[in-house]
């Protein structure tokens, strides 16, 4: 098994938990918050820096604004015009490639289908659910406070969006974007993951 398997998700659909158990059933290495630990080891980067850049990304004309309206894809301006959220987005990508480069493995979010597009070895994977079954694992999982349960689900939904249509210049959720997509409520997580493991072995 030769492939790298991208998982963007929905809020509350499970994405983290079916990455996770997938590169159990792959036996090859897990990213999510790793990204962030090393990433902020190879940049100089404070690890917090790295948590709070997608949490900004409420409104996506004001966080276009805040940024700079996407600077750092303008090679006339140089990196020293980069905003730090900009830089701390480089900063992640090139971790992303470099785990990318090292050999099979399960990276969840961070644009990283986007940043590996180039890349033939990548299965890019979508994960979303009807809004009852993502609020109930919120309120299990998460035990977010039950009167703003919902807001909490669409508001994160919303900043994930907005975050990856400024970076990647993409729209989140694309069915183009993606090689496969699942509903996690109708299928359950164990067989998200279960049946991602049989495509990307059905793709080698």
């Amino acid at each position: 098994m030769n492939k790298v398997i991208t998982i963007s998700r929905q809020y509350g659909s499970g994405g983290r938990e079916i990455g996770r158990k997938l590169s159990e059933m792959l036996n090859i290495p897990f990213y999510d918050n790793e990204l962030i630990t090393r990433a902020a080891k190879e940049s100089g980067f404070a690890e917090e820096a790295f948590r709070v850049a997608e949490s900004k990304a409420s409104n996506s004309l004001l966080y276009s604004i805040a940024m700079g309206m996407n600077s750092f894809g303008n090679q006339d301006l140089g990196f020293s015009h980069l905003s730090l959220d900009d830089r701390i987005y480089l900063a992640q990508a090139a971790v992303i490639r470099k785990v990318a480069a090292e050999g099979p493995c399960v990276i969840v979010g961070r644009c990283a289908d986007y940043i590996l597009k180039d890349l033939d070895n990548v299965i890019h994977v979508f994960i979303w659910a009807d809004l009852p079954f993502r609020i109930e694992r919120a309120r299990r999982i998460d035990n977010l406070a039950e009167e703003k349960i919902e807001e909490t689900v669409l508001k994160v939904d919303k900043r994930r969006a907005n975050y990856y249509n400024y970076h990647a210049c993409e729209k989140w959720g694309k069915a183009e974007n993606y090689h496969l997509s699942l509903n996690s409520a109708a299928v359950g997580i164990d067989n998200a993951a279960a049946c991602i493991k049989e495509y990307v072995q059905k793709c080698n």
